[in-house]
């Protein structure tokens, strides 16, 4: 058996990296590292937004927690939002849209300047929480107001 001492082996690692960089790392790892990272990072929703002129793009992360039968006023959203459940269960509907209940883990789109005509905790006895991601094209108002309520 030969001795290889520390230039032979830093050699043989190093052919190691780049066998492993031919292959792709994703045949190298084992089957449970890939179905962790599939746990971890997986897409919950894709959406194509409208177009926008891109001169000065800004996303705006909001928390939304609504008390037990709690609801909001109708409203409008001049960007488009993506809104993920994090607890409970939120009832909500877009004029021209059926109304539907999304519970915790799930998330639904919202267009821009959609009414939003209900958006209400489906429970009554329970908190809910919501996380709306806006990706607006320039410096506006998250939410407005409807005129005369609907």
């Amino acid at each position: 058996m030969r001795a290889y001492g520390m230039a032979g082996r830093s050699a043989v690692a190093a052919l190691c990296v780049v066998a492993a960089g031919f292959l792709g790392w994703d045949q190298v790892r084992s089957d449970t590292q890939r179905a962790e990272a599939r746990e971890r990072a997986q897409v919950v929703l894709a959406q194509t937004f409208p177009k926008m002129d891109g001169e000065h793009l800004k996303a705006t992360l909001v928390e939304v927690n609504y008390g037990p039968g709690e609801s909001s006023e109708p409203h409008s959203h001049p960007c488009p939002v993506i809104g993920y459940v994090l607890a409970g269960a939120l009832r909500t509907q877009v004029r021209g849209q059926k109304e539907a209940v999304y519970t915790a883990g799930e998330s639904f789109y919202e267009p821009a300047n959609g009414v939003h005509a209900v958006s209400a905790n489906a429970s009554q006895t329970e908190p809910a929480k919501l996380l709306a991601y806006f990706v607006c094209d320039h410096d506006a108002a998250l939410s407005v107001a409807v005129p005369g309520g609907k």
